[in-house]
């Protein structure tokens, strides 16, 4: 789907885009992106990467020290208000007005959008349908469950119709089942050509979602690609990750220069990870390895590439530290 080759297919872009805070922190530095109509674009990191950062100042939330910012055409800088207009967001917190009910949360965003009164009507009895809360529409807020507020927040998010929702750690504190609902209803709104930003430090949600995504830390872009072009970035058919007592450092040592096949090896908190091209043969030789050198591994686990070895192999620290 992308990079497109038309810019008005380009609906955010951004160009060294940076974020100094007070004391010198570099929240956000020379980013450049680009996003096209209709997908479902990632940045995917470990708190404090940047993420939100990134997203507030799409969304005119925090002034960019330095860079440019357009969205749906309007830079966000220059014109916040009619950004604003070509915009939806859901941040992490709600900002459901807890005096009114469900229905009228949308009812009323609608009107601030300049929505007729049957207009909003019409529509906030449509969102609350599509996103499963037809049920619930004269009830409170505080009578929602927190997946059931975070719909709302999406279906209010996009009542006036935005260019672009953005979607700042969407699922984060939501218990599983929730989560895979709000999967659901975002899917749905992609297929119906909604583009999306969301920011996100879950690798399953990343994989699971985006058409593309960017991988970012320390403000800093890492990786761009599709899911699976990241993934295949690695070389590596297999991840082996190992635990046994004594110095790790050594175990990675040895496996690393004796166990056939091996890309890398990082030792990541109490475990040593190998990035294994080829699987024929594979356990029984990192035991072998292992029991030469006078190791005994306690646990051994085998799994495919995924995007937490994507970032691992770029930084050599895990995504949750």
């Amino acid at each position: 789907m992308c990079p497109a080759l038309d810019a008005d297919d380009i609906v955010i872009r951004t160009e060294q885009l940076t974020k100094v805070y007070p004391g010198g922190i570099r929240a956000v530095d020379a980013l450049d992106l680009a996003v096209c109509r209709g997908e479902i674009f990632g940045l995917l990191g470990p708190n404090g990467a940047g993420k939100t950062t990134t997203a507030g100042m799409l969304t005119t939330r925090v002034i960019p020290t330095s860079g440019r910012a357009m969205v749906g055409g309007v830079d966000v800088v220059a014109h916040p208000t009619a950004a604003k207009q070509v915009i939806g967001v859901v941040p992490q917190t709600s900002t459901l007005d807890r005096s009114l009910t469900v229905w009228e949360n949308l009812y009323f965003h609608g009107r601030f959008f300049g929505m007729s009164a049957a207009t909003a009507k019409a529509e906030a009895t449509r969102l609350l349908d599509q996103f499963r809360l037809a049920d619930r529409a004269k009830e409170p807020i505080a009578a929602l469950s927190g997946g059931m507020a975070q719909r709302l927040m999406v279906a209010r998010a996009i009542m006036h119709r935005p260019a672009t929702l953005f979607l700042d750690e969407p699922t984060a504190g939501l218990d599983p089942q929730s989560r895979i609902a709000l999967w659901e209803i975002l899917g749905e709104l992609h297929t119906d050509g909604q583009t999306i930003l969301l920011t996100t430090h879950y690798m399953e949600e990343a994989d699971e979602l985006c058409d593309r995504l960017a991988i970012i830390d320390h403000g800093r872009l890492l990786a761009l690609g599709t899911p699976d072009e990241l993934k295949q970035s690695t070389g590596a058919d297999t991840i082996v990750t190992v635990s046994a007592p004594g110095d790790l450092d050594a175990l990675a040592s040895v496996l690393a220069a004796d166990v056939p096949g091996v890309q890398r090896v990082n030792r990541i908190d109490t475990t040593v990870q190998l990035a294994v091209h080829g699987t024929h043969g594979i356990l029984p030789s990192v035991f072998a390895v292992a029991d030469q050198h006078g190791f005994a591994l306690s646990d051994l686990a085998v799994a495919e590439p995924t995007l937490e070895t994507v970032f691992i192999n770029l930084t050599g620290k895990d995504l949750r530290e």
